[in-house]
């Protein structure tokens, strides 16, 4: 008798508690390692397209100092 109070529950976890712990434990893994969102992967591409605006920016000012003083990196390197 003692050993059914042991046992009983110990069944009733391993059949209906352990498989859907396992289940839903590895769902969520899988949503958080599916990557970027929709939101993020828009700002991350927004942010991209500023940074190659921005560069092209500093080159065409580089270019110009280049032509109007051609020493100006010696004097801030």
């Amino acid at each position: 008798m003692s050993s059914f109070w042991l046992t009983g529950p110990l069944v009733v976890f391993l059949i209906v508690v352990a498989p859907l712990w396992l289940v839903l434990h590895y769902r969520s893994k899988r949503k958080t390692e599916g990557g970027l969102s929709d939101e993020d992967f828009q700002r991350l591409q927004s942010l991209s397209e500023k940074a190659e605006s921005m560069q092209q920016r500093v080159d065409t000012l580089e270019r110009i100092l280049d032509s109007e003083t051609p020493n100006w990196r010696q004097r801030y390197e």
